[in-house]
């Protein structure tokens, strides 16, 4: 999972990404409102914590942005401001939660969790796509009763690929999202990943296989669809 942090209060921005790194979320950060606007609509995020006071360019018309052009990612409005009227107004923009500072960090991931599971990509804390499954905790893929442990790009990228099975994954797009924006990260380092990734579907006999779409990129398939 990656997730999209923008607040202007650069405290709090390190705290939230320490909490989410520790809790194996990958993170980018923005500090302002245009800045946000320019990460968030790449649609590289599976969720986005929005600030609703920033500079440049507020919460609410970054929102409002965002889901004027298509963007559907998931957005939990992290404010002080508490009255209900603020609260329609940021839900009636697109906003899917909303959570007032200052708050538990248990209850923001328990609320990360809950966005997701709107989707339909979470079961439990796993993702499944054809007979495997993926434990987004323990980093393990099974099939039935075996199971094999991933590394942690495997894990991101076979992730990537799971949240996103009915969408051709591009090896631009990996890199953007796993190594990040200013990465010099090769294409052939995805290659190698992928490799790793589909030697370990083969040892669990799996019937997904993760598809080359020649020139485009990469998807999920299942032998038995």
């Amino acid at each position: 999972m990656k997730v999209l942090i923008v607040d202007d209060e650069r405290q709090l921005v390190d705290a939230l990404a320490f909490i989410l790194k520790k809790n194996k979320i990958t993170c980018d950060c923005a500090y302002d409102g245009e800045e946000a606007y320019e990460y968030a609509r790449t649609g590289l995020y599976d969720v986005i914590l929005l600030d609703w006071m920033l500079p440049v360019m507020d919460g609410i018309t970054v929102l409002k942005k965002l889901r004027d052009n298509g963007v559907s990612t998931p957005v939990i409005m992290l404010t002080a401001k508490s009255d209900v009227a603020d609260i329609i107004s940021g839900l009636n923009v697109g906003a899917d939660d909303y959570i007032t500072k200052p708050f538990d960090s248990n209850e923001l991931l328990a609320r990360i969790k809950a966005v997701t599971r709107r989707k339909g990509e979470y079961v439990g804390n796993c993702l499944t796509f054809g007979d495997l499954v993926l434990d987004c905790d323990s980093h393990k893929i099974s099939v039935g009763n075996s199971s094999s442990a991933l590394g942690a790009k495997e894990f991101q990228i076979l992730e990537m690929l799971m949240r996103n099975s009915l969408v051709i994954q591009s090896k631009e797009q990996i890199i953007e999202k796993i190594w990040g924006f200013d990465s010099d990260v090769e294409y052939n380092n995805v290659e190698v990943y992928i490799s790793f990734i589909r030697k370990k579907l083969t040892s669990l006999n799996s019937s997904v296989t993760i598809k080359s779409v020649r020139g485009t990129g990469y998807r999920l398939e299942s032998i038995s669809d």
